[in-house]
């Protein structure tokens, strides 16, 4: 049975961690150069670095924090944030990143996907999807859950993994920030869909949470930032109790 993966978020707006409630009210949660030390000291399985501000105001992912992040870490890391070319790709798998993380640009130009597939391979291709349930039904949004489309969460994640994309990041919009737990039924709607890994993000408050997005949402990775950010929950701690919960994980 493959490993679960804890996956530590860091989003970065102006040149430091922050992480906010439903993306909004931002706090200072640090350096990320340094948080990132830690992590793959603490025993994260891998990291993700998120420009937040970058896909809203244009902004190009700052390759030099990428580079400096790049050589403290031993463990996987995706980057995010205003990428929309094979270009932008280059660069920051060159910089040291392992997976690169496109969302909005993908929802503008779904070919992407493909471009990025074909010439770096499916094992470096994440789609990040942010989506809010309207009426019981799941809708993408883009520009940090600012912006509604027309897309479904389902047929989206299932268009881009047709498309190439090897992992999903689902982010629930109406979890983010709340540490209320994660969107479990969405999840394991997507996992049953899907023949790709999912990554849970969007609620983490507690050590339940995380074995409950694990057994009942059926992720394959959970992903969170505050939690770990301000010491709530400590990284192997988690994992001890997911092992005793006979969910398997790397210790």
């Amino acid at each position: 049975m493959l490993t679960k993966r804890i996956i530590p978020c860091l989003d970065i707006k102006d040149g430091r961690t922050v992480k906010g409630v439903n993306f909004v009210n931002l706090r200072d949660a640090g350096d990320p150069v340094e948080l990132a030390k830690q992590y793959a000291l603490k025993g994260a399985d891998e990291l993700v670095f998120l420009d937040i501000s970058a896909t809203l105001e244009g902004r190009k992912t700052m390759i030099d924090m990428v580079l400096k992040v790049a050589e403290h870490v031993n463990i996987p890391f995706t980057v995010g944030g205003g990428i929309s070319s094979l270009e932008d790709v280059d660069v920051l798998l060159k910089s040291g990143a392992d997976k690169v993380s496109i969302n909005s640009s993908a929802v503008k130009r779904p070919e992407l996907v493909n471009e990025l597939a074909n010439k770096f391979g499916s094992q470096c291709v994440v789609v990040a999807i942010d989506a809010k349930q309207i009426n019981s039904e799941w809708i993408v949004h883009l520009a940090g859950g600012s912006i509604p489309t027309e897309l479904n969460l389902f047929d989206w994640a299932k268009e881009v993994e047709s498309r190439g994309a090897g992992e999903i990041l689902f982010t629930s919009m109406n979890n983010d920030g709340t540490k209320a737990g994660f969107a479990n039924e969405a999840l394991a709607k997507l996992s049953e869909t899907l023949n790709i890994p999912i990554i849970a993000s969007g609620g983490a408050g507690t050590v339940q949470h995380f074995v409950d997005t694990f057994k009942e949402g059926k992720s394959d990775a959970a992903l969170a930032a505050s939690v770990f950010h301000f010491g709530e929950i400590a990284i192997q701690d988690l994992k001890e109790a997911l092992r005793e919960n006979n969910i398997e994980v790397r210790l």
